[in-house]
């Protein structure tokens, strides 16, 4: 047994993991476990790599616009702007989108016709409407995430990878942790942030696991003819059947597929590729000379889509950062320095000042007010 006592021992080395890691180890005694030979490996390190305003819904708004501010601050963002896009039929989803965000400071902008072939002139003619976001940029997830593995360490955090848990327990000296090759570790207080693998966890440690549900995301590279556009941006089906950004000259288009998965190392379905491939040709004049490589990662919700910070309310000792979707390395800054606040009972400051964080409490789930909000 490892004879240290931890403040916190942080299940997960993904963004999460590492960006809460990264937070606490200032204040606290930090050991971050992680079950893969390197962190990254799963979701984090398959990302689609964007920041858009309107990603993940309205309650979600609220951790994208000051981690925005973060990451370019930081040098993390490269400017590319986001464009939904709708046929004749799709008018009144797109007046509900905009009625969706009106108010929540995100700035998008109607557009049509002539308009919104001068953002995406590779659109055939019956897409002919659209919501443009200006703001939307790539996001550097790699170096994002090495800064967060960087700052962890400097403060004095531990890193123990191929330490996969499997097993915890609590008596009054706090959790004893054992991971699969037989090395234990101890610590006060465990942080959930194992993504898809977290209500597994939740059990391991006698929690009531929360229905936080792993879903399958394909992505696709391919080479195009007469060649991807540099400056093109993140082209959205308002429909959700695709979506597509260029990246070094190539295509990367995904069907926006959500299918229910066990947590595991996702593997791309051909089926969905070529769904993702039939609609990409029936909304462009770009020829697709050939598919390059695909993969799939992991996206992990909470019922009612929207992430989960803070104590858990049954168990002592035991705290959630988890379920955050698609949105959690583009809300990282914001989500990790919220949860460290919360967890510290520190006070709030800029980044977080303007956050309710009872949107994102456990207890919504204990008291019967979890909303599904899309």
């Amino acid at each position: 047994m490892n004879d240290t006592l931890y403040d916190f021992a942080i299940v997960g080395a993904g963004m999460a993991g590492a960006s809460l890691a990264a937070e606490l180890a200032p204040h606290a005694k930090v050991l971050v476990l992680e079950g893969e030979d390197a962190p990254g490996y799963h979701s984090t390190g398959r990302s689609a790599a964007f920041w858009e305003e309107c990603y993940g819904g309205p309650q979600i708004v609220p951790l994208t616009l000051p981690s925005g501010r973060y990451l370019r601050e930081n040098g993390f963002l490269r400017k590319r702007g986001a464009l939904y896009i709708g046929q004749g039929q799709d008018t009144r989803a797109l007046d509900d989108f905009e009625q969706r965000f009106a108010g929540t400071g995100v700035t998008i902008e109607r557009i049509s016709g002539e308009t919104l072939r001068t953002h995406a002139p590779m659109l055939r003619s019956d897409w002919c409407d659209g919501i443009y976001e200006e703001a939307c940029a790539d996001i550097d997830v790699a170096g994002l995430h090495q800064h967060y593995l960087k700052t962890l360490r400097a403060a004095g955090a531990r890193l123990a990878c191929r330490a996969r848990v499997v097993g915890l327990s609590q008596s009054a000296g706090g959790w004893e942790i054992t991971t699969q090759s037989g090395e234990t570790f101890r610590a006060q207080r465990v942080v959930n942030a194992a993504g898809a693998w977290a209500d597994p966890l939740a059990k391991l440690a006698g929690a009531r696991p929360l229905g936080i549900q792993p879903y399958r995301r394909t992505v696709a590279q391919l080479r195009v003819g007469p060649g991807a556009p540099a400056d093109m941006p993140l082209v959205l089906d308002i429909s959700g059947n695709f979506y597509f950004k260029s990246d070094n000259g190539r295509i990367w288009l995904s069907p926006h597929d959500e299918t229910p998965s066990l947590p595991c190392d996702a593997a791309p379905e051909e089926i969905d590729v070529a769904r993702a491939i039939d609609a990409f040709q029936c909304a462009t004049n770009l020829r697709i000379e050939a598919v390059e490589r695909r993969w799939a990662g992991l996206r992990s919700f909470a019922p009612d889509r929207t992430p989960i910070y803070g104590p858990d309310p049954e168990v002592t000792g035991f705290v959630w950062f988890a379920g955050q979707g698609g949105f959690g390395i583009q809300t990282a800054p914001a989500a990790a320095r919220l949860a460290s606040q919360i967890i510290l009972g520190l006070e709030r400051d800029e980044l977080t000042r303007d956050i309710d964080a009872s949107v994102y409490a456990p207890m919504r789930f204990y008291s019967g007010k979890a909303v599904k909000t899309g």
